[in-house]
This record gives C-alpha cells, structure tokens and sequence, in this order.
C-alpha cells in the first residue's frame, strides 16, 4: 500500500539555525510575500524549509517549480533526500539563490515528491 507524502510545515524565512548540541531548529525572519521598488528584481536569498512524514523507507526526490501562473512553472530545485521510517518526520532547509521575479504578481508555487504534488501554494510580490 502506497501512502502518499505528507507536508507538515511550508515556510518562507530568512535563515534556519540548526542548534549543535540539541539538534533543534531555529526558524529566522519568516515572511510570506515579497515587496520591491522596481522591476525585473532578484531576491539574493531567503529558505524555503519544509517538514514532510508518511514518506516510505528509502531514496526520494523533491521538486520545487515556481512560475507566474500554473501552466509555465519553472524548475528551482531538484533533490534527493531519504526517509528511514514513514513515522519520521523530514525537515529539509533548501537555500534558494538570486530568485528573479520579472513584474508584480502571485508566483505559483508547488511542490513535488517522487513527481507526486503534495502542495500548490503562491507568493505575493508587490511593488
């Protein structure tokens, strides 16, 4: 029987700190839209951090795509992770880079294991 992957947690931030000693995670800066003065613009960095469970034991692989509507996402990220236990709880920091947005608008957003959508979701960003 094949479970499909649960999102627990889908957050846009500006850093994750992971605690050396106690192994916690210490979200920083979360926001959920984008304000610029002009256009074309490049957002240098933020994190997009993500909790997922149900996943099977083993190798899988997450995609995340963006694009100005639903029909034209755009590839950012592509990578693997593993899951030791449908019972775990994966929580995967993924540094995004010099992201551009061309104009104004909602950015869809969706996210994908092993090419299965378990979340559409946009970003705001406004002049």
């Amino acid at each position: 029987m094949h479970s499909k992957p649960q999102l627990l947690v889908w957050l846009t931030c500006d850093a994750v700190h992971i605690d050396p000693g106690s192994g916690k995670h210490t979200i920083l800066g979360i926001f959920s839209n984008i304000q610029a003065r002009q256009f074309p613009v490049t957002h240098p960095f933020m994190v997009w951090f993500l909790t997922l469970t149900d996943c099977a034991p083993g190798e899988h692989k997450l995609r995340i795509s963006m694009g100005l509507d639903d029909t034209h996402l755009q590839t950012l990220l592509e990578r693997p992770f593993a899951s030791e236990s449908p019972l775990h709880r994966i929580n995967l920091i993924n540094e995004i880079r010099n992201l551009g947005f061309p104009q104004p608008g909602e950015y869809a957003l969706t996210i994908e294991v092993n090419d299965e959508l378990i979340l559409a979701t946009s970003i705001t960003v406004t002049k």
